[in-house]
């Protein structure tokens, strides 16, 4: 089991990293006493889900359980948003989106794909292609909150959570950070009572979330532990999960991110499940 002061050097670890790559990057808002719960999360959503118009990461998983057993996985993830405007910036959070995740390694996952078409007024549309059996299936709403291919992510973080799903409130502004508690607002569609996040205040991105039960006890938190400015856009190059309830842990790497590819919309199709886009996978 992930003890409190791991996860306590886990943060601490993360605030240095954070100050130190991304202490030269500024946006202008405005001042913290005039934010809102609703706009920190909309600037947070924006940063974390909607930089650029599109993006492509080369990412590998350690998924460690508590044994200390190990094992990997090496995938693309393709992004792209839905909008008519030039200007994301203060409206981000209101596009759609498709997300496309491409397994490359191990052999077990190899050549699987999921995708997902992330919309504002309705359930998300998701499938996972299994080459094994040549098969496509649909991923149901209800299954949103379970795990992401064995890992201690869920699919819902691979592809954000609907800000309306949630009543945000602004628990406590420091120097540098913005803590906030999210609340479901139908308690009956997730496994959390609520969970609490710090925002970094330059950045906007979350650098901790920690999901608790009815009873105040955590069952899930995910750190930023390594930020860089990637095309002036401040970015996670790694998180870490760590599941309470089992004592194991999930670390994802960015190995790589670009941002505004030019990636082509027909990609984030069923046809593109089995005949894959290798030109922008690689």
């Amino acid at each position: 089991m992930i003890n409190l002061l791991n996860l306590r050097i886990i943060f601490s670890v993360a605030m240095f990293l954070i100050m130190v790559n991304i202490g030269g990057f500024h946006i202008n808002h405005a001042d913290a006493a005039e934010l809102s719960a609703e706009e920190i999360v909309n600037h947070a959503n924006y940063s974390s889900y909607y930089q650029g118009k599109d993006g492509r990461a080369q990412v590998k998983m350690t998924i460690t359980d508590k044994q200390n057993n190990s094992r990997s996985r090496k995938m693309t993830i393709l992004r792209q948003d839905i909008t008519d405007s030039d200007n994301l910036k203060n409206n981000a959070y209101r596009s759609a989106q498709q997300f496309y995740v491409y397994f490359h390694r191990p052999s077990d996952v190899s050549k699987m794909v999921f995708m997902v078409l992330k919309y504002l007024d309705k359930d998300d549309d998701r499938w996972l292609y299994l080459p094994a059996l040549d098969l496509v299936k649909r991923i149901a709403a209800s299954d949103k909150r379970t795990s992401f291919i064995g890992s201690d992510f869920l699919y819902e973080d691979v592809s954000g959570r609907l800000l309306e799903d949630d009543n945000h409130q602004l628990l406590e502004v420091s120097k540098n950070y913005y803590k906030l508690k999210h609340t479901p607002k139908d308690p009956q569609k997730v496994e959390f009572a609520y969970f609490e996040t710090y925002i970094h205040k330059i950045s906007f991105l979350p650098i901790q979330a920690v999901y608790y039960d009815d009873s105040g006890q955590k069952i899930r938190t995910i750190v930023a532990t390594k930020i860089k400015t990637i095309q002036d856009f401040p970015t996670v190059m790694q998180s870490t999960a760590i599941n309470h309830l089992t004592g194991s842990k999930t670390v994802m790497d960015y190995i790589s991110v670009e941002y505004n590819v030019g990636l082509p919309k027909n990609i984030f199709s069923e046809r593109y499940l089995r005949n894959v886009p290798k030109k922008y996978l690689r």
